[in-house]
């Protein structure tokens, strides 16, 4: 067991939101739940990627904003369109620099490996793939290569 574990107030039915990220997280599962007496989640401990997460549906009293956001490595740019474009649809919000905001709110950060290993590179190469991911919404991973080749 984790000694430090994310807890996530949400405004919204407990089970939408299980069932929202554990259909696009492939290496999810629901490890435990309580339910209210009229039978809705009231909390439910979940595990996405092997990084555990509790869900509490606590009403409105608090939102999340971009000071908090979770990072999801990725090796393909096919992996990037999957979680960008499943995190995005049906009410998410495309940021800048791989950053998104989910229907709930929550901020993620869909970053390929290369980006950042090609940034972490330096010189002249990372400054230019810098400069080029500063004007993406979604990563392009072809587009970072170029750019750190050219």
């Amino acid at each position: 067991m984790q000694k430090i574990m994310p807890f996530l107030w949400l405004d919204a039915n407990l089970n939408e939101v299980v069932d929202y990220y554990t259909s696009i997280f492939k290496s999810s599962k629901v490890t435990s739940s309580n339910k209210t007496p009229d039978g809705n989640l009231m909390t439910a401990s979940i595990e996405i990627e092997e990084q555990p997460f509790m869900l509490l549906s606590g009403g409105t009293h608090f939102k999340f904003n971009e000071s908090v956001s979770f990072m999801v490595r990725c090796e393909t740019q096919q992996e990037v369109d999957h979680y960008w474009n499943s995190l995005t649809a049906d009410g998410g919000q495309e940021s800048m620099c791989g950053w998104l905001k989910d229907k709930y709110g929550l901020s993620w950060q869909i970053t390929p490996t290369v980006l950042l290993d090609l940034m972490s590179a330096g010189g002249e190469g990372g400054q230019r793939v810098m400069q080029a991911m500063m004007q993406m919404r979604k990563i392009d991973i072809a587009k970072i290569e170029e750019a750190y080749n050219w």
